[in-house]
């Protein structure tokens, strides 16, 4: 852990920081996720206009992007219960697997590159993107979800790339459960649920894969910064109700045509970095 509050290094980080959660607030606003997938590129280029060094930068995006989750990813699962819109069968069969996605996902960021890294999250924002600009959607496989092991393995399979990309994870388990005939309500609440268990482990797993590591930013615990936790939470809590209002000006063919340029833009100018 880095405690240099030198005011040279520490308001710059706040500032930049302060403007990152109400950037991930407002576009959260307007898309309607999580953050994640806002988050990590956002606090990826700032942490590079701050000087900061490729190989912790990703890290710290990821690990952050996590930790901010999770706090909003409980307040929408306690929201979703009292709606009894959640899928308990789905839920307790993957109290395991998908922490044991996470933590093999810690594992892979602890021993990987930071290039590696933004590769990993360029290619599934590039697929996504696709995903939401062309209105592809998964196909109906089945009525009834499966059973062990095929339920198992997915849930690793969600916790793995979520906690990859710094995600909640929403978009992964609510593809699967609606391929099994789930409604989409039920899907979007059991998702909610699947978030906490992706941020909690996922923000300590990160916490431990950095500990130790130098050239962090100041109150880093691992590749968590606290202070980027404490700055972008409430910020972008209260600037979010200004992303929703733009997004009820809009249709929601337009909000996924709009998102998915969004992501593939993140894709592309990570991308081109690789090669840079």
């Amino acid at each position: 852990m880095i405690l240099d509050t030198s005011a040279g290094e520490l308001l710059p980080l706040a500032f930049a920081l302060a403007a990152t959660g109400a950037i991930s607030g407002l576009l959260a606003g307007i898309f309607g996720v999580g953050g994640g997938a806002v988050i990590v590129p956002i606090v990826d280029l700032v942490l590079a206009a701050l000087g900061y060094d490729d190989s912790v930068r990703m890290h710290l995006a990821i690990g952050t992007s996590l930790g901010v989750i999770v706090p909003t990813s409980f307040r929408a699962f306690m929201a979703h219960r009292r709606r009894a819109a959640i899928n308990m069968e789905v839920l307790r069969s993957w109290l395991v697997p998908v922490p044991l996605g996470v933590g093999l996902a810690s594992f892979v960021a602890a021993v990987s590159t930071g290039v590696q890294l933004r590769a990993t999250f360029a290619c599934l924002a590039f697929l996504l993107s696709l995903k939401l600009i062309f209105n592809l959607k998964a196909g109906r496989v089945s009525e009834r979800m499966p059973g062990w092991p095929v339920r198992a393995l997915a849930g690793i399979v969600v916790g793995f790339l979520s906690a990859l990309m710094g995600i909640g994870g929403a978009v992964l388990s609510m593809t699967y459960m609606t391929m099994f005939g789930r409604p989409i309500h039920e899907a979007v609440g059991t998702a909610a649920a699947i978030g906490v268990l992706v941020a909690i482990p996922g923000a300590l797993g990160y916490m431990v894969a950095g500990w130790g590591e130098p050239g962090l930013p100041p109150f880093s615990l691992g590749y968590v910064n606290l202070l980027a936790v404490a700055v972008m939470i409430p910020l972008s809590i209260a600037v979010a109700p200004y992303g929703v209002r733009i997004a009820h000006m809009m249709s929601r063919r337009q909000l996924e045509v709009a998102f998915g340029l969004f992501l593939l833009t993140v894709a592309v100018r990570l991308g081109v970095t690789l090669f840079a």
